[in-house]
């Protein structure tokens, strides 16, 4: 009885010890670290994983070597085997609380509440990628730590090397999916083909990543819904990257209208609807007749702004305006279909009424605004133009 006692105190005194040592190295830690932000993720995130880990290290040192006198004894192998258990548990949390500090130290150095994020945004995606393979894999060397103290699972492991073959074969074949969903998921991380905020369009959806996982991604939609979709999607069909690049993005309005359609004034009144307006982010701003078929002249108008969700209003204000616009301006180009009545020898009225003179100066054939060129006319135009040139070819 008195040698229980004596082992009971002395792992409630080893414990105290380590809570004490403890406690004066998180204190110690706090007041000279307060300006190193490693420091202080140390101690409010590693704190707790230390007392455990350190606590149970002490019992389990203070039981081995207080109970000798119940060596060979069932009780004592029971309880040296389950704290050695808990070592090794409490020491894995402690590997895994401190990885997590320094993951989270180098995200701190990138700010994605800025408008150039691109690059955070992709060092982000890619840590927190490499946080939740590292969190697995401690976990996987963890349990299989764990198992190898059992001898039974020692005495098995001739047998288990000998048929690793096919249970590897076996072992892929079921798992053929989700191992392809995780390395997907850590191409799309290191690969920069899509990141964490980005705005996409996947399967008609418009919206943004707002998760990324080894085995799967969520959208959130426009509408705050939410598509979850494998990350082997990403890898396999193609997608639309809104902001992969820069966030700044074209949207077009279209307009189909009657061939009275005063197509210079129209444009003269784009670019005063986008000069007072705070969505306009001032690149372009082009107004152009794309089609003129079937009876119709289809107006296009390209506008820019700062980002997709900036953009999105924008063309909605600018469809809402030249709606406006033409109905109570310019009525006579309005879509309409023409009944065109002659006389009895069936000449036309257009056919001996003289044309009136034009009141404005017409441009030349070849003479072209500005704002009614999307390849050149400013310096986002023509840098524009030179994107879209193919390799000279040599010349003789």
């Amino acid at each position: 009885m008195q040698s229980y006692l004596e082992t009971t105190v002395a792992a409630l005194a080893a414990a105290a010890v380590a809570l004490f040592l403890v406690e004066v190295i998180h204190r110690l830690t706090r007041r000279f670290g307060r300006r190193s932000l490693l420091m202080t993720e140390l101690t409010d995130h590693a704190h707790r994983p230390f007392q455990v880990a350190a606590t149970v290290l002490a019992v389990q040192f203070a039981a081995r070597f207080t109970t000798g006198y119940a060596v060979g004894q069932s009780w004592r192998r029971l309880l040296l085997h389950l704290l050695v258990l808990c070592v090794i548990a409490s020491t894995a949390w402690l590997v895994a609380a401190l990885l997590i500090v320094v993951e989270d130290t180098a995200l701190a150095r990138f700010r994605v509440d800025v408008p150039n994020n691109r690059h955070a945004r992709r060092v982000r995606t890619q840590v927190v990628m490499l946080r939740r393979l590292t969190i697995a894999v401690i976990v996987i060397l963890t349990v299989g730590v764990m198992l190898m103290t059992f001898p039974s699972v020692r005495g098995i492991g001739a047998g288990v090397l000998t048929s690793a073959g096919v249970v590897g074969v076996v072992a892929a074949l079921a798992a053929q999916s989700l191992l392809g969903n995780v390395f997907a998921g850590l191409q799309l991380a290191f690969s920069d083909a899509v990141r964490l905020d980005d705005v996409v369009v996947v399967e008609g959806e418009w919206g943004r990543i707002e998760e990324l996982t080894l085995s799967y991604v969520v959208v959130q939609i426009w509408d705050d819904r939410r598509l979850i979709l494998p990350t082997s999607y990403f890898t396999s069909k193609p997608f639309q990257n809104w902001t992969r690049t820069e966030a700044a993005v074209l949207g077009t309005a279209e307009f189909d209208v009657d061939w009275a359609v005063p197509v210079q004034t129209m444009r003269e009144e784009l670019r005063r609807l986008v000069e007072g307006t705070e969505l306009w982010d001032g690149r372009v701003c082009v107004l152009q007749v794309t089609d003129a078929t079937g009876g119709m002249v289809k107006l296009r108008a390209l506008v820019s702004a700062a980002d997709a969700g900036s953009l999105w209003d924008l063309r909605c204000l600018v469809r809402e305006h030249l709606v406006a616009w033409i109905r109570d301006n310019r009525p006579t180009a309005m879509p309409r279909v023409r009944t065109e009545l002659g006389d009895a020898n069936s000449n036309l009225a257009w056919q001996w009424v003289q044309p009136r003179r034009p009141q404005t100066r017409r441009l030349s054939d070849t003479e072209a605004p500005d704002d009614a060129r999307v390849f050149g006319g400013s310096d986002d135009g023509d840098a524009r133009s030179e994107a879209f040139v193919g390799p000279e070819e040599s010349r003789p």
